[in-house]
C-alpha cells in the first residue's frame, strides 16, 4: 500500500513559517494535516499516491510558467515506453478539472480553460515580483505556477480537495523545491488575523459560501496592510442591494448560496473595510471555458444550461457571468 508522507511534502513550508513569526501557524498546519492523514485518510488516498509514484523519472526538467499551458520539458528525449508510462500515470490523477497543462508532451485539456480566467485578470493585477501569495480555493493549482510564473517570491494555495494536491504535486515533483505548495485545508483553518500575504486570490469561492461577508472579512485577514484582494465570483445583473440566492441549485450545483449584483458586491468589499474596490472584468462563462474533455469526462457546462435557451441554467436562472473585483486593505 502507497503511504503519504506529508511531513516530507510540506517540510520546507513548515520550516520557513518555523523561522517566521508565522510559527504558530506552522502548529496549526502540522495537527491539520496530521489529522487529515494519519488519522482519517481518505479512501482513495493509495491510489492516487500510486498513480503520481508511477510516474517516470525525468531527469534536469525545465518549466514554462507563462504560457497557456503549465508545461514540463526536459532536454532529453523520452522514450515510448516513458510516453506511455507518464500517461497512464496522468490518467490515474483523472479528472483533471483546472489547467491546462502539458507533461513532456502530454497535453491535458482540463474542464476549464483556467488560462482565459488569467489572462482576464493578470492586466490590472500589482506587480507580483517578490510577493507572497495565498490563493483561496486553488484546485489543481494552474494559478499557483502562473502566479509564480510572474514573479512571486512564495505562494501558498490552499484547496481540501486530496485529488488536486495531487495533481499540483505531480507537477512539483519534476521541479524541487520550488516556493509554491498547496495545502489540503480550508479557508476556516487559517487562523484569524493572520495578515501575512501581499496579494489574496479568491477565484470562484465567494459564491460556495453560506456568509459571503464572513469570507469577505477572513480574507481580509490574510492580508498585511496595503495588500490586494484578487476576487472572481459568480454576479447577476440587477441594482445595489440585488442578490440572486438560488431555491435549490443552480447549474446544478447545490452549494450557491448568493449571486449579487456587481454594485451590491462592491457595497459588500466597503462595508467589510475593503478599500478602491474595482470591477475589473464581467464575463460570461461559455461552453469553450468550461465543458467536457478526454480527460474529464463527466457531465460539464453543456449540461447545466437550458437547451432550449443557453443564457439560463437548466432551473431557469440566468446564466453564469463572472465579475473580477480588485480592493485594498487599509
Amino acid at each position: 500500500m502507497a503511504n503519504f508522507d506529508w511531513r516530507s511534502c510540506f517540510g520546507q513550508l513548515l520550516t520557513e513559517l518555523d523561522n517566521t513569526d508565522q510559527s504558530k501557524w506552522a502548529e496549526v498546519i502540522r495537527a491539520q494535516l496530521a489529522h487529515r492523514f494519519d488519522n482519517n485518510p481518505h479512501g482513495d488516498l493509495d491510489r492516487w499516491q500510486s498513480a503520481m509514484d508511477s510516474l517516470p523519472d525525468i531527469p534536469d526538467a525545465t518549466a514554462e510558467l507563462n504560457a497557456s499551458a503549465i508545461t514540463l520539458g526536459s532536454p532529453h528525449v523520452l522514450s515510448v515506453s516513458q510516453q506511455e508510462t507518464l500517461e497512464s500515470g496522468l490518467r490515474g490523477l483523472m479528472p483533471w478539472r483546472k489547467g491546462p497543462f502539458d507533461f513532456f508532451g502530454v497535453h491535458i485539456d482540463t474542464e476549464w480553460r483556467s488560462d482565459w480566467k488569467w489572462d482576464r485578470v493578470s492586466p490590472y493585477l500589482s506587480d507580483l515580483s517578490g510577493r507572497h501569495i495565498l490563493d483561496v480555493g486553488c484546485g489543481s493549482g494552474y494559478h499557483c505556477w502562473r502566479m509564480l510564473g510572474d514573479g512571486a517570491k512564495r505562494v501558498v494555495g490552499i484547496d481540501p480537495g486530496l485529488l488536486f494536491m495531487f495533481q499540483f504535486l505531480s507537477v512539483k515533483r519534476y521541479l524541487g523545491n520550488v516556493p509554491v505548495d498547496l495545502l489540503p485545508i480550508r479557508m476556516e483553518d487559517l487562523p484569524e488575523g493572520l495578515e501575512a500575504f501581499d496579494t489574496t486570490f479568491s477565484m470562484g469561492v465567494l459564491y460556495h459560501r453560506r456568509s459571503p461577508l464572513d469570507h469577505l472579512l477572513e480574507l481580509k485577514g490574510t492580508l498585511r496592510r496595503g495588500g490586494e484582494l484578487v476576487l472572481e465570483t459568480l454576479v447577476v445583473e440587477g441594482p445595489e442591494g440585488y442578490s440572486l440566492m438560488p431555491e435549490d441549485r443552480y447549474g446544478q450545483m447545490r452549494n450557491v448560496w448568493f449571486l449579487p449584483s456587481c454594485d451590491t458586491l462592491l457595497r459588500w468589499l466597503d462595508r467589510t473595510g475593503f478599500r478602491n474596490a474595482r470591477v475589473v472584468d464581467v464575463s460570461e462563462t461559455t461552453t469553450g471555458e468550461q465543458r467536457s474533455t478526454d480527460w474529464m469526462r463527466f457531465n460539464s457546462l453543456q449540461d447545466f444550461l437550458d437547451p432550449e435557451d443557453l443564457t439560463k441554467t437548466i432551473e431557469g436562472y440566468p446564466g453564469p457571468l463572472r465579475a473580477t473585483i480588485i480592493a485594498e486593505k487599509p
